[in-house]
């Protein structure tokens, strides 16, 4: 597996351990945390987590599937910074409650799921030489 697919699934995990205590957190202590904890959890849970796991995953499982070399390794070498840049970016406008750092980091998590689906379709495409 390559170290990028390792980073991303191993960064899921901390995003989930990370996600579980902003939860308790808010359940315990609610005024500890400012901003929205309830929507820093979602995110960090879902695209940190579930997202980020996904990636890691289909990343290096899809192009054996296919029989085919991952399309791209620069463009899943970009998702993955630009994934975790986008993640952080918001993880700081939900905590400063701050609108154009949700939008920032929107826009680049969006980016990164775009390079992700471009890359994957070309991968498994149903044209083309195979391995």
């Amino acid at each position: 597996m390559l170290k990028r697919n390792r980073w991303f699934i191993m960064l899921a995990l901390v995003y989930a351990l990370l996600a579980g205590l902003v939860g308790i957190g808010r359940i315990e202590m609610p005024a500890l945390l400012p901003g929205d904890g309830a929507r820093l959890h979602g995110h960090l849970m879902l695209f940190g987590f579930v997202t980020m796991m996904i990636y890691g995953i289909a990343l290096h499982v899809l192009p054996r599937f296919a029989g085919r070399v991952l399309f791209s390794e620069r463009m899943a070498d970009a998702q993955f910074v630009l994934a975790n840049l986008g993640l952080w970016v918001m993880i700081y406008g939900w905590l400063a409650l701050d609108d154009v750092a949700l939008g920032v980091g929107g826009v680049v998590s969006w980016l990164a799921m775009a390079l992700f689906a471009v890359n994957i379709a070309a991968t498994v495409r149903l044209f083309g030489p195979r391995v």
